[in-house]
């Protein structure tokens, strides 16, 4: 199986580090416009193979898409990172061509291949990634919600000081700041509701933590965080790979579930062979339906903006 990794920054050497350190792929492709950039990064982790037992060869090319060829998924982080104080909106106008030019050259070299849109504005960049492409929904899927979920799991584990690996919790809704919706109601620890142990008071920190997830990271940090969107992308890949048919919350077109149509925004998803397999229906209460109405509105708006892309 070979996998494309489009942008050698932080994001993108996390990614092909995690795929290629848990074997998920025999072959990975890490590709970047910086002359030399994405090879030296291939290089640096194949040398660790030796003293971590990975067999997975990875290779690093500048803007030569042929080197692509046949990849069965092709992961796109290409585009500028969040600087503090940015949004991940205000990047939209410098993303959304770089990502529909990387996908339209990915494709003359790996027509089959699926599709993981990790560049910000996520929702937005995966809707633009498949109107440009006229591909079958099940092809395109925008990871954050993976990574939301994640950043969830780890907060809930903080507040019930338990290990954040028997935490179950989802986060559904735009890839933003003020669009996710963590489910806190439907959260649980080894298959009891986490209301059984925290106070509505501390939920409501938790979601409110976990919404500014990646915003405090980048304050911290001065840039997007990065082991965490690399190892939900592996997470992601290992289950498109492997047909391991997992539910996965995930940014995926729309027609008529959860009474949207024409968006691609965060919802459980079986994920599996064919990529998108399965859109999972699950039960909102009402004050969650009207926060995924509002979620929606506010990725529909920014979609609006790219009309002078698609056009």
């Amino acid at each position: 199986m070979k996998v494309t990794v489009v942008g050698a920054g932080n994001v993108g050497a996390s990614c092909a580090d995690a795929i290629s350190y848990r074997g998920i792929a025999s072959e990975v492709v890490l590709l970047d416009i910086k002359e030399g950039f994405a090879e030296g990064k291939a290089m640096d982790i194949m040398q660790c193979a030796t003293n971590t037992g990975f067999n997975t060869q990875l290779s690093g090319v500048t803007n030569d898409y042929s080197k692509t060829a046949n990849s069965d998924v092709v992961v796109i982080t290409s585009g500028i990172p969040r600087k503090p104080g940015m949004t991940r909106e205000e990047l939209i106008g410098i993303n959304a061509g770089i990502v529909k030019s990387v996908v339209e050259n990915v494709l003359v070299h790996s027509p089959n291949t699926i599709v993981v849109v990790v560049s910000n504005p996520m929702d937005t960049m995966t809707y633009l990634a498949l109107k440009s492409t006229g591909l079958p929904k099940n092809r395109i899927i925008g990871m954050g919600g993976a990574l939301d979920s994640s950043r969830f799991r780890y907060y809930l584990s903080k507040a019930l000081d338990k290990p954040a690996n028997d935490v179950s919790a989802m986060v559904i809704g735009g890839h933003g700041d003020t669009t996710m919706i963590p489910l806190t109601r439907l959260a649980s620890y080894n298959g009891i509701p986490v209301s059984e142990f925290l106070s509505q008071e501390q939920l409501d920190k938790v979601a409110a933590d976990t919404m500014v997830g990646g915003a405090t990271l980048t304050g911290l940090l001065g840039t997007s965080a990065w082991y965490a969107p690399g190892a939900s992308v592996a997470y992601l890949v290992d289950s498109i790979l492997n047909n391991q048919k997992k539910m996965i919350a995930c940014s995926v077109m729309l027609d008529g579930e959860y009474g949207q149509s024409d968006i691609c925004i965060g919802v459980p998803c079986i994920i599996g062979k064919n990529g998108i397999e399965e859109i999972v229906k699950i039960s909102l209460n009402d004050n969650e339906k009207a926060l995924f109405v509002k979620s929606a509105d506010a990725v529909r708006n920014m979609n609006a903006d790219l009309k002078s892309v698609l056009a």
